[in-house]
């Protein structure tokens, strides 16, 4: 049996033209929409989900190109732009009922709430981001040797058929490597989640790499622009964030501050995956964010 979010609902709900997100939907009260990362689904959340849904309605939905979310063929580099991307959620919470909500997201689905955030400020009243830095700036501070961190940015970053064929003649080795090496303690990813994560990431190989793609590209041109123009984020943002940056040589709370006036950056105390590790830290910083 395919592991799911204990007492949550879940449907698939259109958003765009020929793409629908699966989506779980559990508790009541204000909105909050929370999205995955990579190589995860929506299953990440499972902890902070259950948590959360005491006082609040979590939306937990799959990202376009993920888990058992519609996956377009790359037609061209919108088609996984966080612009993109970010349009599904708002479309997705409008279709749950909700013009207003709160938004969390952790790696990629940070990078889509990011950009979900500048684009939609009259919609997304706080913002978490876990364990990224925006676009622009990732590219700005990876280089020489500490880069060999991020070897499958740059692969993905290809133009298309090289990396699809690479990832896909591996699958398994290759999105596996990433949940054992970002992980501190092996069992926050338990054997059936696990598994459902490889066979979800196994299926979405070309729209994966399509929205890595999209992440050297457009998502950079996009930043580049409202960093020109000035854009910040306008409602409260909370950064949870490993104590990378220092390893890496940059100033973390630094770049964040130059994109949101109102922040608060925490580090915290774990691997990569913090709301699986660290789910009751991850679950109170969002509540610390939400009474802002």
């Amino acid at each position: 049996m395919t592991p799911a979010i204990k007492n949550f609902t879940y449907r698939r709900v259109p958003v765009a033209d020929g793409v629908c997100l699966n989506v779980a939907v559990g508790g009541s009260g204000p909105p909050l929409v929370l999205l995955h990362g990579f190589p995860q689904t929506h299953l990440m959340w499972r902890h902070v989900a259950t948590d959360l849904a005491a006082d609040h309605t979590v939306i937990c939905p799959d990202l376009r190109g993920y888990g058992a979310s519609d996956k377009p063929v790359e037609m061209d580099p919108t088609t996984y732009s966080k612009r993109t991307m970010a349009a599904d959620i708002v479309a997705l919470a409008r279709a749950l009922g909700y013009d207003r909500f709160a938004l969390a997201g952790h790696d990629r689905g940070a990078l889509v709430a990011f950009r979900a955030g500048l684009d939609h400020p009259e919609t997304v009243t706080h913002l978490a981001c876990l364990d990224v830095l925006p676009t622009l700036d990732m590219w700005d501070v990876m280089r020489g040797a500490t880069a060999a961190v991020g070897f499958h940015l740059y692969l993905m970053a290809q133009p298309p058929g090289l990396p699809e064929q690479l990832i896909g003649a591996a699958p398994d080795a290759f999105f596996g490597h990433f949940l054992d090496i970002w992980t501190n303690d092996t069992r926050a990813v338990p054997t059936d989640v696990r598994a459902a994560y490889l066979d979800a990431c196994r299926a979405a190989v070309p729209s994966i790499v399509a929205d890595y793609r999209a992440s050297a590209g457009i998502d950079v041109d996009h930043d580049r622009a409202d960093r020109a123009a000035g854009g910040q984020l306008r409602m409260p943002v909370a950064v949870l964030q490993q104590d990378w940056g220092a390893a890496l040589g940059f100033d973390a709370v630094a770049l964040w501050s130059a994109w949101a006036p109102d922040l608060r950056h925490t580090p915290v105390t774990s691997g990569h995956f913090m709301a699986e590790e660290a789910p009751a830290d991850t679950a109170k910083a969002l509540r610390d964010l939400l009474a802002r």
